[in-house]
């Protein structure tokens, strides 16, 4: 009874929309007519095709076949192009693009006449001016000033109503910022000081440089570091499979790329107070490092733009044990780029949290690891030898370090050698489909030193498409003991949890495979943990989303600029998140993964709006929780796949 056409969904959301609720009566009447017709016509002919083949059969008729019996020229059938891939073409709006006359932030920090820029800056000094063609506030309430008892942003916050006195006067509630007092809510921010070391090229990597010189001595020597064999069988050896040559690649990419710092200036700032200790001289043994106490624990995977931190508190509030950070490129890295950095911050409430590097080389990644374990707070770090897309495997990194295996190795030994935390890899069944190569290459990563493998089961070519190959993930599980293997792929329900649990796993990967685990239903980890389906409401999915915007707030900031980074990453999110069906409408449970669901009206206009594939509809749920986009907006999602036509 829930089940609709695509002209009656938006008919629906339209009449409601603009008639605030009239017209939702008049959808009803016109559905329950059609019912009425389809049981009569089911009733007279009991041998008839289902509903949706017949409109396909119909549409078929009228294009190709049906215009043949009636003597009319025939068409050619339109082509239908699958969407899939990034939209890389799509328009690129920064946040900053939405607010033209800006307030310098010398004056929203109160130190108005101490701006480095003097009569060179670009930004307004004069409050009043400023205030003057500001955009309206979007509510009387500020999540900052009301979290911590001051808003950093003063008179460019959105909601500076809240906290804006005479004159324009930031206000403060001591109360409740004394709470806050010299407590560090989000960790692994990047220093000035650190950044100038990066970009000057001053940073001191003496156990890096110590491992690639060793490295360089046995490739001079004819040897390779810790007898490092071609994996054999077919890996990457089959006929069309492309098998990036180690021994034609550029030198400079190799061991020695970046010149040695001399003297002292490049030394590393210390992080430790207290007693002397040898740590700098006397390497760690693998049984000396942090272990990681992960065995059945639900992992929350990094996801590309998508798992940023906003999401991932609102994921650790249903449960998830792990986080990890986005991808984050060991280059971008290594040259101090904030953007990059970004990836790595750690909220306060992830008490088990590691960030993910992708590379292609060992000397960029043994570089990058050693920077990581002397600068940020991270339970272990992961490398990314499973992501699909041709920018990153064209390089050799991702999925083309599978088929590079001598590169592989030096990489996991290397940073291995420079971390005190455990070192983790993420990987796929392999490049082509039909040809796996995992269960090679786990027991070599075991014996590299690697502390846990998480295997997707699907190869590069099947990227996220169909369904994920459980039976060769329990085959590798038992390759891989006594190292823990954590399996990824088609995790929607607690039943699927619990089918993937009896295969031997360690625990299992909650990702965002298309569509996405996590990304669909964060609650996921609640109903794996509570062994339920939760049958939730539109009202606390929007809560979700409140506590999402609220989150987002804090983190990017209460300004225009915060406003609408917020606004863009919620809906990213909601290009997922429109694919869950509630558990109230379904007729068999649980929901499948990879079922596109049809269209169906919700049980109110929430729950219907929410199942919308239209962006339209997902900028009207980001402004009722920011308020009114600005004039010149646009959105696009990131994958074409996300918004089915």
């Amino acid at each position: 009874r829930f089940l609709t056409s695509k002209e009656q969904f938006h008919a629906y959301l339209r009449a409601r929309g603009q008639a605030g609720g009239e017209g939702e009566e008049e959808v009803k009447e016109k559905k329950e007519e059609e019912v009425k017709e389809k049981k009569e016509d089911e009733v007279g002919n009991c041998q008839s095709e289902p509903p949706r083949k017949r409109v396909r059969s119909e549409d078929l008729s009228q294009d190709g076949e049906g215009q043949e019996d009636a003597g009319v020229e025939e068409k050619e059938p339109v082509a239908r192009k699958r969407a899939r891939g990034q939209n890389k073409s799509r328009p690129c709006m920064k946040p900053n693009h939405y607010e033209q006359s800006r307030l310098c932030p010398s004056v929203t920090q109160g130190c108005a006449g101490q701006c480095p820029f003097g009569p060179r800056c670009r930004f307004l000094h004069d409050v009043a001016e400023y205030m003057a063609t500001k955009p309206a506030d979007l509510g009387h309430s500020c999540v900052l000033f009301q979290t911590f008892g001051k808003c950093l942003y003063g008179v460019t916050c959105r909601f500076a109503k809240a906290h804006l006195g005479e004159g324009y006067q930031n206000i403060v509630n001591s109360d409740l910022a004394k709470q806050w007092e010299g407590k560090s809510l989000v960790r692994n921010n990047l220093s000035k000081e650190l950044q100038h070391q990066l970009r000057k090229r001053k940073f001191s990597f003496r156990k890096a440089e110590e491992y690639l010189r060793g490295l360089g001595e046995a490739r001079k020597g004819g040897k390779a570091m810790g007898s490092s064999t071609e994996i054999q069988e077919g890996l990457g050896d089959g006929p069309g499979c492309p098998v990036l040559s180690e021994e034609g690649e550029d030198p400079k990419a190799d061991a020695l790329q970046s010149p040695s710092p001399t003297g002292t200036e490049g030394a590393s700032p210390s992080r430790r107070l207290g007693s002397v200790t040898d740590e700098d001289l006397v390497k760690l043994r693998s049984c000396e490092k942090r272990k990681l106490e992960i065995q059945g624990k639900l992992y929350l995977a990094p996801l590309t733009t998508c798992g940023n931190l906003p999401f991932r508190r609102v994921c650790k509030g249903f449960g998830a044990d792990i986080t990890c950070g986005e991808m984050a490129v060991c280059t971008n890295l290594l040259q101090g780029q904030s953007s990059e950095w970004a990836l790595l911050k750690r909220h306060h409430t992830e008490d088990l949290f590691g960030v993910q590097l992708e590379g292609a080389f060992p000397d960029t990644m043994t570089k990058c690891a050693e920077l990581l374990n002397q600068t940020i707070e991270v339970d272990f770090v992961d490398i990314n030898v499973g992501c699909p897309i041709d920018l990153v495997y064209k390089k050799g990194g991702g999925c083309a370090l599978m088929t590079r295996s001598n590169k592989l190795e030096q990489i996991v030994r290397g940073m291995n050698s420079v971390l005190d935390v455990p070192l983790t890899v993420k990987i796929r069944t392999g490049v082509q489909e039909k040809m796996n190569v995992a269960h090679k290459i786990i027991p070599r990563i075991r014996e590299w030193g690697a502390a846990m493998v998480t295997l997707h089961g699907r190869s590069r070519e099947q990227r996220y498409t169909r369904s994920a190959d459980w039976d060769y993930i329990a085959e590798c599980a038992k390759v891989a003991s006594p190292m823990p293997l954590f399996g990824n792929g088609d995790i929607l329900s607690y039943e699927d949890a619990n089918r993937a649990m009896q295969m031997g796993v360690a625990g299992v990967m909650i990702a965002r495979q298309v569509p996405a685990g996590a990304l669909i239903k964060p609650w996921l980890f609640t109903e794996i943990k509570e062994q339920r389906h939760w049958d939730i409401s539109s009202r606390e999915r929007f809560d979700i989303l409140k506590d999402f915007t609220n989150y987002g707030l804090e983190h990017w900031g209460s300004d225009t600029q915060g406003v609408e980074k917020t606004r863009k990453f919620l809906l990213e999110w909601l290009s997922f998140l429109c694919r869950y069906i509630p558990v109230g409408l379904l007729e068999h449970l649980p929901q499948r993964i990879n079922e596109r669901p049809p269209y169906y009206v919700g049980r109110d206009y929430l729950e219907t709006l929410m199942a919308s594939q239209n962006v339209d509809d997902w900028i009207q749920i980001s402004e009722l929780l920011l308020g009114p986009v600005p004039a010149n907006f646009t959105f696009l999602p990131k994958h074409k796949a996300n918004s089915y036509r």
